[in-house]
């Protein structure tokens, strides 16, 4: 059935990894920032005295870096467990500075043995279509955009990789378990943070719907024209050729899940989230199962039909739910991530 369905779609055939990200950076997301040419930390401890009930140390730090005899500056919060041995971690990419937030639940991360560090997308640059701002200000004059330069997602999945870059400066957390994470437009930002960087191990999509997990080519709620019309500053200039153009891109949202692989990918939809369409999200991940068995790796398994509520297929390296509800990152979704990532990580 799933097979068909994607027949009649006709999307692109896979090229390397390399030329579909190419692809997808010219033609929607826009080339990624440089990357600094230097890169330093300013940390608050104790941030949040006795955070999790003293079961985590709680940080704020101030990441700056230098690029082009220019400074930019953006802060994050780093939760950590005490627990000694190295942690798995979340890189969240999120709507507000709270910790913990509606969208972070971040005791019960921390009890399932997770770090988590996190900051808010707006800390980096605004979500409209100013390009003088944050870190959008210092890469345009006068916010003048061409036409492959990247947008807001590009720059939010940027930050993430500084983040990341922090990271790295710590002995106590787990690289082999390094998840990027984010909800709806965020979740779009977490599947190019991880295109763009080998070093997550995991990339996790939440409710992130068209121009991120799904597949666009007949896609249902928003389409290329809705996203186009309300936030064409999320994407460079040339993504505005496909407004109802689907079929004409040399692209569809599969090319970003392939870019990832043979790493992990999971994909969360919600049952009364139509305008981000669960069936077209499930469908990319089965669009992209045949890469992973190139690497030897299973790739999607999942019975052939599309998703019902309360679906949890984690036996490949494509994982996938489909639970109740709306368009929300939920302490539901979350347990789920966690327990894909224990059952491939062996935690």
């Amino acid at each position: 059935m799933l097979e068909n369905i994607l027949k009649e779609k006709n999307l692109p055939p896979f090229k390397s990894s390399e030329e579909m990200l190419d692809i997808l950076l010219k033609e929607e997301y826009g080339y990624m920032p440089p990357k600094p040419e230097g890169i330093t930390y300013k940390s608050i401890e104790n941030y949040i005295p006795n955070f999790c009930a003293g079961k985590a140390i709680s940080r704020k730090v101030e990441i700056t870096s230098q690029f082009s005899k220019k400074e930019f500056t953006f802060p994050i919060y780093v939760t950590i467990p005490k627990k000694e041995g190295k942690h798995p971690f979340f890189i969240c990419i999120n709507f507000r500075d709270s910790v913990p937030d509606r969208y972070i639940p971040v005791e019960e991360i921390v009890d399932n043995g997770f770090a988590v560090l996190s900051f808010c997308y707006k800390d980096v640059t605004d979500d409209n279509n100013d390009f003088t701002n944050g870190l959008a200000g210092e890469l345009y004059e006068n916010g003048k955009r061409g036409a492959s330069d990247p947008g807001k997602i590009a720059m939010w999945a940027w930050a993430a990789q500084r983040v990341m870059d922090y990271a790295e400066t710590l002995d106590c957390l787990d690289f082999e378990c390094s998840i990027v994470c984010g909800h709806s437009r965020l979740g779009k930002t977490a599947l190019l943070t991880a295109a763009t960087d080998e070093r997550f191990k995991y990339a996790y999509s939440n409710n992130s719907g068209c121009s991120g997990a799904a597949i666009s080519r007949g896609k249902q709620g928003e389409r290329i024209e809705d996203i186009c019309k309300n936030f064409p500053y999320w994407f460079c200039e040339n993504y505005k050729k496909y407004v109802n153009n689907e079929y004409n891109m040399p692209f569809d949202q599969h090319y970003l899940v392939a870019s990832i692989a043979p790493r992990y990918v999971y994909i969360a939809s919600a049952d009364e989230d139509k305008w981000a369409d669960p069936d077209s999200e499930m469908l990319t991940c089965y669009a992209v199962s045949g890469i992973y068995e190139k690497y030897r790796k299973k790739g999607f398994v999942c019975e052939d039909r599309l998703p019902q509520v309360n679906d949890m297929f984690h036996d490949g390296c494509v994982g996938y739910h489909l639970r109740a509800g709306l368009h929300y990152f939920s302490r539901e979704d979350w347990l789920k991530i966690i327990k894909f990532v224990k059952k491939h990580s062996c935690i």
